[in-house]
């Protein structure tokens, strides 16, 4: 890829985020950093909240993943879609009704200091480690393909990906976010159909006859029943996708900030369910296209790389190439972006209102926005020096390790919630710190040891149903010795 086109490609495109940063933060105050004045169009949120939820491993991800698992990853999806109609009939209502900005408020209403404080560090942990690591993949893939040919480190890369995040979204916050995740979303997608388009129209194929060509080589099974131990296993699938949804989009401050952002709960639940269609159907896309990569390897005698994170990126950039490069570029940095801004965004909502509780101690808008902006800027360089970390640990083993624990520390939110929503007893508020980090530490050995302990039973993601079950049981144990009264 010629390094000028490139660069172009890149300026055109950060010109255009900050074109929409510049419209959408005229006049921002704090109110518009949170939640947008709640003036967010839901079908924008919709629309938007596909990149953020995707990010670019997805998109790099879910292609390589056909090579070994086919089509499994639908059963997940279609568990995706149950949870989001959850999220929008039983969690969305308990949210509006706190008229706050953060969700964790929720465990301070129900249950006291303890719980709120926990539930506010959980997520600033658990989003801190995952966006690094998402920042991490995509930026590897990106040095090793590009940037590498222009001689700049990783760490430069790095620190530019972030400072242009800063530059577009420290003064709109929510209300840019919908926007330029619009946009960018926009991108991804538009990438993918390409790719699809560019493959299709080398191999001298029709859409049907690639569809026939994906059912005959067998990559579209979905469908597995017979072992339940096997990690592709439907219902182990479906649990897991339609919790994995309700802790990881329901539970999650950055996913739900954007539709506390809509004029009221109507619009907030037309955008969740519109949104579960899309991401299904964009979902569908991308593995029907790392079916088609396959097939395009295999009809060109191409040799896989050994890692299926580098299928989809080996065969865009080094065997077709050309203007599927760009898209392909464009298409990566797209689904990169709305990951890492919103969470950015996010992290500095839950740090300045649920940890340092500024909107009670200040009220001078002014005296608001700066401790806003040192938070944001504080956020973005811990994310670039556990990102800087991971590249020179340089052991992906280690480093998926990390990403695996920042997922189970969503169990205890789940634990957290269900015991609030599906109970009217009090709980000990002073343990729930102490089970948070119990549940998961045992789940982690659970699940390092299960073969042994389970006569070759594996987890798959449906670890996180054991892990808020845990947490629940444990809170409620404690609740019935210590004899705490139900909440009337």
């Amino acid at each position: 890829m010629d390094s000028g086109v490139l660069l172009i490609v890149l300026l055109v495109y950060f010109a255009l985020l900050m074109f929409i940063s510049l419209k959408t933060s005229k006049g921002a105050n704090s109110h518009t950093f949170y939640i947008a004045n709640k003036q967010s169009k839901w079908y924008l949120v919709a629309f938007g909240m596909v990149g953020t939820s995707l990010s670019g491993v997805t998109f790099i991800s879910v292609p390589g993943w056909v090579q070994s698992t086919q089509f499994s990853y639908l059963a997940m999806v279609i568990g995706y879609i149950v949870g989001y109609f959850a999220i929008a009939f039983i969690l969305l209502p308990v949210y509006y009704k706190l008229k706050l900005p953060s969700i964790y408020s929720y465990l301070y209403d129900r249950f006291g200091t303890y719980s709120y404080k926990t539930g506010a560090i959980f997520f600033i942990i658990s989003r801190t480690l995952g966006t690094a690591f998402r920042m991490f993949i995509v930026v590897k893939v990106l040095q090793i393909f590009v940037f590498d040919k222009l001689n700049i480190s990783f760490s430069l890369t790095t620190l530019i990906f972030l400072i242009l995040i800063i530059l577009y979204t420290y003064r709109g916050g929510v209300k840019t976010l919908v926007y330029t995740d619009t946009l960018q979303t926009l991108g991804m997608i538009l990438a993918v159909i390409i790719t699809i388009y560019f493959i299709l129209n080398e191999l001298n194929i029709s859409l049907i006859d690639a569809i026939r060509e994906v059912h005959q080589n067998g990559y579209d099974k979905w469908f597995y029943i017979d072992d339940l131990s096997d990690k592709k296993h439907f219902l182990k699938q479906f649990l897991a996708g339609m919790f994995i949804t309700l802790t990881m989009t329901g539970l999650d401050q950055e996913m739900m900030q954007k539709n506390l952002s809509c004029k009221n709960i109507k619009e907030a639940r037309k955008n969740i369910i519109t949104y579960s269609f899309i991401i299904a159907f964009v979902n569908l896309m991308f593995l029907f296209l790392g079916a088609l990569l396959l097939i395009y390897a295999q009809s060109k005698g191409i040799i896989l790389p050994e890692k299926t994170d580098d299928i989809y990126p080996v065969i865009a950039l080094n065997y077709i190439g050309g203007f599927l490069s760009i898209i392909f570029l464009l298409g990566i940095i797209s689904a990169a972006f709305p990951s890492a801004d919103g969470a950015l965004t996010s992290l500095t909502t839950i740090f300045s209102i649920d940890i340092l509780e500024i909107n009670k101690k200040f009220n001078d808008e002014q005296k608001l926005k700066k401790i806003r902006y040192f938070i944001h800027l504080c956020f973005a360089l811990l994310l670039y020096f556990i990102v800087v970390l991971f590249s020179k640990i340089n052991n992906e083993a280690v480093i998926s390790e990390l990403f695996t624990v920042a997922g189970y520390t969503y169990g205890p939110l789940l634990g957290l919630y269900a015991y609030g929503l599906l109970t009217k007893k009090a709980l000990v508020d002073t343990l729930t710190p102490f089970v948070a980090v119990l549940s998961p530490v045992v789940c982690y050995l659970l699940n390092k040891y299960s073969v042994q302990l389970f006569g070759g039973y594996k987890f798959g993601f449906e670890i996180i149903l054991l892990n808020g079950f845990l947490t629940f049981s444990l809170l409620a144990l404690f609740a019935l010795k210590y004899k705490t009264k139900k909440i009337t």
